[in-house]
C-alpha cells in the first residue's frame, strides 16, 4: 500500500528516459527507488541469495521472498520510466541490476566521449588575427 501511495504523489512522476540527460534521469530514478525502499537491489556489493534448500528457516524464506519482490518492483519502475524503444530493448532482462548496469555503461560512456571531444576542441582552439573574434568564438 505504501508503494502505491508514493506513486500517487505528483513529485514522484518521472519523464521517460529517451537517451538524453541520463545523469538527471538516473538521479531522479534513484530518489524514487530509495523512497520505495528497493534501491538496495541495485547495489553491486549485494550478496546473492543462497540456493533454496529444504532446511531453509522461515526467516531465510521471508528474506528471499522480500528480495525477489523488491527486485520485481525495482525492475518494473526502471522499465516504466524508459521510452518505448528502450523498454523494448531491456524488457527481456529479468534482473534490475543488469538493466541498470547496461544503461550506465551505454550512457555514461557516451557522455564521457562527448566530454572528451569538447575538451579536446577547447584545447586546440587558437585565435586567428584575420577573423573577427565573434566569428571565431561561434
Amino acid at each position: 500500500m505504501a508503494a502505491f501511495q508514493v506513486m500517487n504523489q505528483d513529485f514522484m512522476k518521472l519523464d521517460r528516459f529517451d537517451g538524453t540527460n541520463f545523469t538527471r534521469w538516473q538521479d531522479k530514478m534513484m530518489f524514487l527507488l530509495t523512497a520505495l525502499k528497493v534501491q538496495y537491489v541495485l547495489d553491486p556489493n549485494l550478496p546473492p541469495l543462497p540456493e533454496i534448500t529444504n532446511n531453509d528457516s522461515d526467516e531465510t524464506k521471508a528474506a528471499r521472498k522480500k528480495r525477489e519482490e523488491d527486485g520485481l518492483v525495482c525492475r518494473g519502475h526502471i522499465l516504466n520510466a524508459l521510452s518505448d524503444r528502450l523498454y523494448d530493448l531491456f524488457t527481456s532482462s529479468k534482473c534490475p541490476k543488469e538493466i541498470w548496469k547496461a544503461l550506465e555503461n551505454k550512457y555514461n560512456n557516451e557522455k564521457q566521449g562527448a566530454d572528451k571531444f569538447l575538451t579536446l576542441k577547447y584545447f586546440k582552439f587558437t585565435m586567428n588575427d584575420s577573423e573577427s573574434i565573434l566569428d571565431q568564438v561561434h
